[in-house]
């Protein structure tokens, strides 16, 4: 049984969500600010956070921040607006999914259990005689062990970044468009994805390259999408 956050000064919202979820199997923890939302981090296993982004103390935005420092949870977040904006800073500051509110039950659900499962999926490898390792330069991925090294130092990536790193890893030199990038890794349609997609990558690129202006691994072909460079040591 999973084990998941949720964390909204309205608690009427999140009692509803307490309703969805518990009918799913899931087992959920209540918060009604930020800070307390890392108070049960730092005492308690937690699977999943479900966030809002407007709450007072502490605002989803700035705990998030906090989160990322050290766990890399999945972590979606609840907006009451339908900005772009909104949505695009959510992803900046760490958050692997968005929902915005009023939002539909369903919709929830699946969101929730699409992003339990990629979490479990990343950190459940079992190992194998032989290992899945993607190399070009000084950047590795190591699928088995879920490792990511950049001139042999490990670098911290979330189940998402992690993803959209391995498909383009295994596809050293190829080029994928926002739209494959999205539907490989989210398993939904892509609908004005390519800022979603756009996010991940910078913050990746954040993450892997010495200079992210002027990267060396993950490229853009402009108009057409990105690549990984496929290099020699």
């Amino acid at each position: 049984m999973a084990n998941i956050l949720v964390c909204d000064d309205d608690k009427a919202i999140v009692e509803a969500i307490e309703i969805y979820l518990t009918q799913e199997g899931y087992h959920i923890l209540k918060a009604y600010d930020g800070q307390e939302a890392l108070d049960i981090l730092n005492t308690q296993a937690i699977d999943l956070l479900i966030i809002d982004i407007m709450m007072p103390r502490l605002d989803g935005i700035r705990a998030t921040v906090k989160i990322r420092e050290s766990n890399p949870l999945p972590i979606i977040i609840l907006s009451a607006k339908s900005e772009d904006t909104d949505k695009i800073l959510g992803l900046n500051i760490g958050a692997d999914d968005y929902i915005t509110k009023p939002f539909n039950p369903l919709e929830l659900i699946a969101r929730v259990k699409s992003q339990l499962r990629r979490y479990t999926q990343l950190g459940a490898a079992a190992p194998t005689p032989s290992e899945h390792i993607y190399t070009t330069g000084g950047l590795t991925v190591n699928d088995d062990k879920k490792e990511i090294l950049v001139d042999g130092e490990p670098v911290r990536l979330t189940p998402i970044e992690y993803n959209i790193l391995l498909l383009l890893m295994k596809n050293q030199g190829r080029v994928f468009s926002t739209t494959q990038i999205y539907e490989s890794i989210w398993n939904e349609d892509a609908l004005a994805a390519d800022n979603t997609v756009a996010v991940h990558v910078r913050h990746i690129r954040e993450k892997i390259e010495i200079n992210p202006r002027e990267p060396r691994y993950l490229k853009v072909v402009w108009g057409l999408g990105y690549k990984i460079e496929k290099l020699s040591r």
